[in-house]
């Protein structure tokens, strides 16, 4: 036994005597396949060649063969079991090209944003010419569409929410056209939505020029009546005045930053809906109010005008446009997704939206009928039949709180545009937009609205034109990209219902668009180019 102790005792190989090695040097596995490891040898500190290790060979008799385990470039933890952890690094991972553009730039959102966002994008001027839709709908109609409009509008509106990242690709999609060519194609994504979405995002900016200039000049009547010496400003200056307001405002640079400013428009729309309804109650009806539902002359006359009243409806609820825009701002990962905060934030935001539409469409109509105005809804007829007999410090407050709204709506309409045109230079340039290039995209922006502005002053009068031509935004679009994104069981009762919405959404549209077209040359509308009232 001692004798084979002895024999085991000893090396099979023989050792150098004195090799004095640097230690090896490792490399992540990632960076095996690296040029600057493959084409150069390894250097020390002291910029010295390492020698290479002389090989000794192993007698095959002696030693066993021991295979080396093969080395592998994907890292550990980036297995089937760790794949949560790749879509949460898919997931967060930035564009480099997102970090430079405004809806992306600041991705520090939760869930008060989002709701101070929708809030102020979802209560607009628009709701104040809900009871016009009423005049021709009736009570029981008029309560019904918009029950359905907005349980309607809120289902896509979740589905919006849900499509934003997609765990199958770990892609989030930051922007509107951006899941429409995801689901339809770049070429039918242009041609579907790239109109309604400009128009919801230019378009809008413009009637809020039109709005909040308009109302300033009320406003400034107020306090200067008879009292004051000062020179009224006309029409186009107030325009002016107003878009000089919110170019200076946007010069706030992404929409992360505008967060107190859509607070503060939010906060203005709840308190001048509240207003203008509370006073319309409080004064009682007016002489001589009807509710029977208006009629046209003809059968046909009457047809559209009830789906006029309809895009009425559909025109008040808006907003779509700008939800993923909303939700591009927040963190997500695989542990903390944003849908979960966003859906929170909207379902908040929409509550208080209900309280608000439908006490002003109600108590609008209850209050006045027929005798509603078609041109300014709601805040005409408050200036038209109450201006004399209510305080004046309530109806100078409900014109500061409309102006304030339409600045700070302008803003956040106007953000995706702003990212529009920065993208192009950005993908040219290859950096970020410098500071002064930012100014004047945003003022070019500003003052070309404006410019549209003063030459087409009737652009509220379309309310249910354009209206129609949005409507597959909100509720037909959202479930066609449902369909194809999620591709849920065929015949289930997901596939059926958003076929149905997305079909019948798709018909209203068309129909919505011909009647919009067809009252507007029926009763006609006052046009004036360059000449606003």
């Amino acid at each position: 036994m001692g004798e084979a102790d002895e024999i085991n005792s000893n090396p099979v190989t023989p050792r150098p005597a004195a090799v004095n090695l640097t230690p090896p040097i490792s490399a992540p596995p990632s960076q095996y396949h690296s040029p600057s490891l493959s084409r150069s040898p390894l250097l020390t500190a002291g910029g010295d060649q390492i020698e290479a290790v002389p090989k000794t060979k192993t007698p095959k008799s002696i030693t066993p063969k021991i295979s080396t385990p093969r080395i592998s470039l994907t890292p550990r933890f980036i297995t089937p079991l760790g794949s949560p952890i790749r879509r949460a690094l898919h997931l967060t991972k930035l564009d480099p090209q997102d970090a430079w553009l405004p809806i992306t730039e600041s991705r520090n959102g939760n869930a008060y944003y989002a709701a101070f966002h929708t809030l102020c994008s979802g209560i607009g001027i628009q709701a104040l010419i809900l009871p016009v839709a009423f005049t021709f709908l009736g009570w029981t109609w008029g309560i019904i569409c918009m029950t359905l409009a907005f349980i309607w509008q809120l289902y896509t509106l979740y589905l919006l929410v849900q499509l934003h990242e997609s765990h199958e690709n770990g892609m989030r999609y930051s922007r509107y056209m951006q899941l429409a060519s995801a689901a339809f194609g770049e070429r039918l994504a242009k041609l579907l939505a790239l109109f309604p979405i400009m128009y919801l995002s230019g378009g809008t900016c413009v009637a809020l020029i039109i709005i909040g200039g308009s109302t300033s000049k009320m406003f400034f009547d107020l306090l200067c009546a008879g009292t004051c010496s000062a020179e009224h400003l006309t029409p186009v200056q107030w325009y002016l005045v107003f878009t000089s307001a919110a170019v200076i405002l946007s010069q706030l640079p992404n929409l992360n930053s505008i967060a107190g400013v859509s607070l503060i428009g939010a906060i203005t729309a709840v308190g001048y809906c509240t207003l203008i309804w509370v006073i319309s109650v409080s004064e009682g009806r007016m002489p001589g109010v009807s509710y029977n539902p208006i009629r046209g002359s003809t059968e046909i006359a009457r047809v559209f005008d009830l789906l006029n009243s309809l895009g009425i409806i559909a025109f008040a609820f808006r907003g779509h446009n700008l939800i993923l825009e909303i939700q591009a701002t927040m963190p997500s990962s695989e542990k903390h997704p944003s849908r979960v905060p966003m859906w929170r934030g909207v379902k908040f935001a929409y509550l208080i939206i209900a309280l608000c539409l439908f006490p002003l469409a109600i108590g609008g109509y209850w209050a006045y009928g027929h005798m509603i105005p078609e041109n300014g809804g709601m805040l005409t007829a408050l200036y038209a039949f109450h201006g004399q007999d209510t305080a004046q410090s309530l109806l100078g407050l409900t014109a500061l709180f409309v102006i304030i709204n339409a600045v700070s709506s302008f803003q956040i309409y106007a953000m995706p545009m702003f990212d529009d045109m920065e993208s192009k230079f950005t993908m040219r340039l290859k950096r970020p937009l410098p500071w002064w290039l930012r100014v004047i995209l945003r003022a070019m922006f500003a003052y070309g609205c404006f410019f549209v502005a003063v030459a087409i002053p009737f652009l509220g009068s379309l309310a249910g034109l354009i209206g129609g031509i949005a409507l597959p935004v909100t509720l037909a679009y959202p479930c066609f990209m449902w369909l194809k994104m999620k591709r849920p069981k065929m015949y289930g009762p997901m596939w059926w219902l958003n076929w149905f919405l997305g079909v019948l959404g798709m018909a209203l549209s068309g129909i919505l668009i011909a009647a919009g077209v067809y009252v507007v040359i029926d009763t006609g509308i006052k046009v004036s180019f360059f000449k606003p009232q």
